[in-house]
Parts: C-alpha cells; structure tokens; sequence
C-alpha cells in the first residue's frame, strides 16, 4: 500500500544511513560466487582498435582521420582507460583512469555518432579492456537521441555524444541498497576526466541530466532492471567553429514522489531509480533557470576568516602534466600523518572551485555542473601548517575558509569513517553537504542524481590536484551519516554527500 509522507529521495537517504547501532549487520558476506565483471562484453559488433592511436606522434604528419581517432583514443582513455593491472591469486585486478568505491567500476560509456567521415551512424560501446570501441548498433539514431533528451540544443551541431550508464549490480553486490549513492559518486568522478581530457583533445563537453529516461533505455537496448542512462555529454568539437556552443540546461527536474511503496530492502535501488524517471517535460529549456547566488550560504558572525587566494596548479605545456597526472591516479591507502602546508591546501581548493583561473592553460573556465549553489563544502583541519586545527566552512565566491569549530578531530574522524585510519591519519577532510529538502523542492527526487554527480566531479578534482602536488586522497562514501553533523558542528540541514581525505601517502 502507498504511503504519503516525505519525498521518496530523503526516505532513500534516511534509510540508507550508517549507524553505529546497525552497522554490524550491514557487513554482510560477499557473494564470491556471484562477483559482477566489470566489462561489458558485445558478441557481434565492429572493433575500432584505439591502442596505436595513443602513440605520441609528430601531429604534422598525420592525415585528419588520424587526428579525429588520436583525439578520440586519448579522450577515451583518460576519461575510463585502464591504467594499471595488478595480478592476485585469481582473476587481475583492473585499476582505471577514474576512480570507483570498491573497485567496481559499475559505470559503462557509450559513444553515439551522428554520422562522420570517421565514425558512421550508430552506437558504440567503449571497451576499456582493450581500448577499443564496438560499433553495435549501425543505424542512425540521432534523432531518437535528440527527442528523448527534449530536443536540447547542445544536440544541435553537434556530431558526437558520450553517454554514460550504470550496471546496478556491479555495485549493488557490495554495497546492497546504499550502492545507489557510490554509483552516482562514480558517475562523477568520470564526469570531471571527461570534462578535463575534453580540454586536453579540443572537445567541449556538454552536460545533460535531464531526458526521458525510458526512451533512452531503449535507445540503447538496456534492460531498466539491471541498467539505466545516467548523463548524456554532447562532444562540441572546438575545432569547428559551428559546434562553438553556449552553455546549455544541464538539470531537469522530475515529480516529487511522497505516496510510494514499502519495499524490502535490495529493492529500495531500482525502485528508488525509477521513481526519479521524467517521462515528460513542459519547456524543458526553461523550465529550471540556473539561479546564481552572488554570496557564500553561511557567514558565521565572529569567526575567523583565512584568505585561500592562491596561484593555479601548473599543468606543463599543452597539459601534459594533466595527462601523466590522470594516469598515475590511485587512491591513497595510507596517511602518513605528517602535516601539509596552508599553501598546498589552497592550492587543492583552487583547482577545485576556481577553473576560471586556469584560462591561460587552456582548461574549461566554466565546466558543466547540474548545481554547484545545491553543494556546501565543510574541511575538517588536522594537520596543516599555519591553520588552526577545527572545522572550517569553505566560503568559495568569498575564497576563504570560515572557522566553526576549535578542535582537533582526528579521534571523531576515525570513528565517523567507519574506523578507517585514512580519517584519522589524514591532515584535512573534506565533507560536501547539501540541503536535501531544499534541493528536492527545486528539481524533485532526481536531484538525487545531481547532487552526487556533482559532489563526485569535485571530489576528482580534488584527488587529480593532490597527486599533481605529490600529496595523497582518497574518496570515503561510507560513514556515519548524522554524526558527521554532531561532531563537527554542521548545520543539521545539510545531508552529507560525500568525504575525500587529503594528506601525505605514507609508502609501504
């Protein structure tokens, strides 16, 4: 029987909470006999093999189809490629260019093209096993695409699409109902190598979130119980001036769904993903108009106030360093303990919330989020070097940090991380929050999406300037949810989203 009350995303929220009192019977036994394989395998298709055009050759020498594919293979590569392969006692473990809780890479990327000189009508299925794309579908769908995306006009002039999807299970099978968070995290993190590695190869990057969701599965031949689209990313090819687009509707909203079934839980993730499906839109053009907030949301009276101006990163000569930094990516195991400096801190932020700075190095100054003003971002400081241990609210128009509380965390940390060390070791936490009511009441339930795509897009910026700067991160999407508020003095309103631990690796 339906019940009315909340909205069905802050049900999701509150019921896939971590609690001290529960937590123990959530760590339930893996099923090894069914551990999901992280590639998706086509048996008829087209192989377009992408590994010799990764080769570092002289560009005056190649022919523009040789060009069209480099570009292509190197954007495929440092979006999703693998980057490592580590040999166990069973099956190797494949690591990838964008990280993904536990390892399991739930996302799948797909290319579709409207018909080039290089790459004909159809859909294609990148492999990052082999580095290759499989042309599975050779017929044009374009169109298909352009209708159940409401006719967006990044779409327009456009020849290529990357189009991201989630195989539920893939995460579900570790994480259970909570996986739903983690897989839209993971989204994010490939959102942010796609928005940089599109820079890198002259591409500009278009986001859409807001589609008919079952048209598209069907677009692609997905079956909604065990797969779903997740964002849809025009490619504006910035070396033709027709494709030169103007930001565009990124969030649609959908219903706000209050009467909704009990289910049992393992079913709560795709009963929650289809209840944040939009069927229909009216005017989707203008139907969310971006609201820019000219001040920071919290100015808390009496605290103090440190400026976080600082110069950018530097990435090399045509971001060569963004390249070799993306591919030696990894997720840092261990902290040290050791401090960082308020410099290196500043810089981690700027990068992360200051692009417009990185104009001079050919990087994207206002990249694609669904809504950054939805996003809150909270440090918590143990170790860093001219900066009074504390939490502290990151004020980015203003770029400073604000204190809002006089303590060193490191035991509380420890302890709201699920008793990782990386908390407790770590020389500053980063926490991203957001107004869950609030956000539900501007885009519906699917807002869900948005806020962790776009929490997840920071977080890898984060990650890819600490391993610029020889520093260490790694993403934390368990812990316990309503301490988090309680311990560092976080707004109760503000549901956390996501945490990345930043410090110095300690090498084993």
């Amino acid at each position: 029987m339906a019940k009315s009350q909340s909205s069905i995303a802050t049900h999701y929220h509150e019921r896939t909470k971590y609690h001290p009192e529960t937590i123990a019977s959530k760590n339930k036994a893996l099923d090894w006999a069914n551990q999901p394989f992280p590639f998706k395998e086509y048996k008829i298709g087209n192989n377009f093999d992408l590994k010799p055009y990764l080769l570092d050759e002289s560009e005056t020498s190649a022919n523009s189809t040789t060009k069209h594919w480099r570009r292509l293979s190197k954007l495929f590569f440092y979006s999703y490629g693998l980057t490592a392969k580590l040999q166990t006692m069973g099956t190797p473990v494949y690591l990838r260019a964008a990280p993904s809780a536990g390892g399991l890479y739930p996302a799948e990327v797909y290319l579709v093209s409207r018909g080039t000189p290089a790459l004909s009508a159809g859909l294609y299925n990148y492999q990052p096993k082999s580095h290759s794309l499989i042309h599975f579908w050779a017929n044009e769908v374009w169109s298909d695409l352009q209708e159940a995306c409401f006719w967006h006009s990044a779409l327009e002039n456009t020849q290529l699409a990357i189009v991201t999807t989630a195989i539920f299970y893939r995460s579900a099978w570790r994480y259970e109902d909570r996986a739903y968070r983690r897989i839209f995290l993971d989204t994010g993190h490939l959102l942010s190598n796609i928005e940089l590695a599109s820079s890198i190869n002259d591409y500009r990057p278009h986001l859409i979130g807001g589609f008919r969701d079952r048209a598209m599965d069907s677009i692609f031949y997905l079956n909604p119980e065990q797969e779903g689209v997740i964002a849809v990313i025009p490619l504006a090819d910035l070396l033709d001036i027709k494709q030169h687009l103007p930001k565009g509707t990124t969030a649609l909203a959908s219903d706000i769904v209050t009467q909704y079934q009990e289910v049992s839980d393992g079913e709560l993730l795709t009963y929650f993903h289809k209840a944040t499906e939009i069927e229909s839109a009216e005017s989707p053009t203008s139907k969310i108009a971006e609201e820019i907030s000219l001040e920071d949301k919290y100015n808390f009276p009496f605290c103090l106030k440190i400026s976080t101006q600082n110069n950018p990163i530097d990435w090399d000569e045509k971001l060569s360093g963004l390249e070799t930094t993306i591919a030696k990516r990894r997720s840092t195991r261990a902290y040290s303990g050791e401090d960082l400096t308020l410099e290196e801190l500043k810089a981690l932020l700027n990068f992360t919330y200051h692009p417009e700075d990185y104009i001079a190095q050919g990087l994207d100054i206002s990249p694609d989020y669904f809504d950054l003003n939805l996003i809150e971002t909270f440090v918590a400081v143990s170790g860093v070097m001219g900066l009074e241990e504390g939490c502290y609210y990151y004020a980015p128009k203003a770029q400073e940090l604000r204190q809002i509380r006089f303590k060193n965390f490191r035991r509380e940390l420890h302890f709201l991380c699920l008793g990782q060390e990386l908390g407790r070791d770590a020389a500053a936490v980063v926490f991203h929050t957001a107004d869950l009511q609030k956000a539900v009441a501007k885009y519906g339930d699917r807002v869900y999406r948005y806020l962790h795509m776009d929490a997840g897009h920071l977080g890898q910026r984060l990650n890819l300037a600490a391993i610029r700067l020889n520093l260490g991160a790694s993403g934390i999407g368990g812990f316990f949810d309503d301490q988090v508020n309680e311990v560092l003095g976080i707004p109760q309103d503000e549901a956390v989203i996501y945490i990345t631990t930043l410090g110095r690796p300690r090498y084993q």
